[in-house]
């Protein structure tokens, strides 16, 4: 089970898909946050990134919902959520290849670096709405180039998904951490 730290960290993740804000996930949600992301330029309908971003995100979706949905409802709420944090792990494959297509999704010029202004672009994205993102790529671009790699991006990911330490700079890849 997720530990206090996780769960702030995955609370806001969670608000993030809830585009309604109801407090459960449905496929509507996750049909939503496509939406979000196809206003990136390279996630445009019809593009080969766009269906690549589709397939993953309802993936996900299918599989949190068969492994998440505890009381059988068809939705996903944040403790049935929070339950399956222990399972990531197991799931590393997995978690790269959304850093593989998340990675291709927001490095707009396609330089195979993201910049801060990309990697705004990320968190908005997830969020749906302008993110207060003062200081925060400078915790995650660890070398100081003022980029990230693949190799970084897909390093930061993992620890964003699956790290329950506080002090792994992955944790802040979707932005600031809630408070409470």
């Amino acid at each position: 089970m997720a530990n206090a730290f996780q769960e702030r960290k995955l609370r806001g993740m969670f608000a993030a898909f809830d585009a309604d804000g109801d407090g459960r996930l449905r496929e509507e949600d996750f049909t939503a946050l496509i939406a979000r992301w196809s206003r990136l330029p390279a996630v445009a309908p019809g593009t080969e990134l766009r269906a690549r971003v589709e397939s993953l995100l309802m993936e996900w979706w299918a599989a949190l919902l068969e492994v998440g949905d505890a009381d059988g409802d068809g939705t996903v709420d944040l403790g049935e959520l929070l339950s399956l944090v222990d399972r990531l792990p197991l799931m590393v494959d997995a978690v790269t290849a959304t850093a593989d297509t998340v990675f291709d999704a927001v490095d707009a010029n396609g330089d195979g670096r993201i910049s801060p202004e990309e990697h705004r672009g990320l968190v908005e994205t997830w969020n749906g709405r302008p993110v207060d993102m003062t200081g925060v790529f400078d915790l995650l671009d660890l070398n100081g180039d003022g980029h990230l790699s693949r190799a970084e991006f897909a390093a930061l990911w993992r620890q964003f998904w699956i790290s329950d330490d506080p002090a792994e700079p992955g944790n802040w890849l979707c932005g600031r951490i809630p408070e409470q």
